[in-house]
């Protein structure tokens, strides 16, 4: 794995995205375990693209329209109702100090369908991913499945030190309502610029 490979890797994930929001918010709403439980969940939700990647079903995400499409704004109703939920204050962004399993299930559920639901994460790694394998190796798949493995740890490492900054700043937080209203507006409209984007990208 060349210098450039990790350079460009921590580049794209330490870019504000969908997972890095969802964390951070996890983090200032339900402390330091949730922010590593969203980390963790945003990871995963990675899985599915690479697999995807490496057997070829970008390829038919990428001529079927009507399929890419279909996951295409399944993504977008999420990301507006993760936006409702950050406005009303419930759900997995709900402030509250409850660590029950059903709390850590619901951040964990979120977190995996963010990611899951956005059919560019496809499509990504069969454009990336190849750009740094040896052409000539004798195991291709072999070689994107540990790519693949490296962006997934760095990801969640990246998106856990977001989390757990988050989660320390949060009893300053949490104590100002006012400061919690803008946050959460602010979540709300980054969720629904995220889903305007996504909305509006091609494949």
């Amino acid at each position: 794995m060349t210098a450039e490979f990790w350079i460009t890797t921590f580049i794209v994930v330490a870019s504000p995205g969908v997972g890095a929001i969802y964390t951070i918010a996890a983090g200032l709403a339900r402390g330091g375990r949730a922010s590593v439980l969203a980390a963790f969940a945003c990871t995963l939700g990675i899985v599915p693209h690479v697999l995807a990647a490496m057997f070829g079903l970008a390829a038919l995400l990428h001529t079927s329209a009507l399929l890419y499409d279909a996951v295409k704004y399944a993504g977008v109703a999420y990301l507006l109702w993760m936006a409702w939920q950050a406005l009303q204050e419930t759900g997995a962004l709900k402030v509250d100090t409850d660590t029950a399993p059903r709390s850590s299930l619901r951040v964990l559920v979120d977190g995996v369908a963010l990611n899951l639901l956005n059919p560019k994460l496809t499509i990504f790694f069969v454009a990336f991913l190849p750009q740094f394998t040896d052409k000539a190796s004798a195991t291709p798949l072999a070689d994107m499945l540990g790519l693949s493995g490296v962006f997934m740890v760095m990801t969640f490492v990246v998106f856990a030190i977001y989390g757990l900054f988050a989660a320390a700043m949060r009893d300053h937080v949490i104590a100002r309502p006012s400061v919690m209203t803008w946050l959460r507006r602010s979540f709300a409209a980054a969720f629904v610029a995220l889903g305007a984007r996504l909305a509006l990208s091609e494949r």
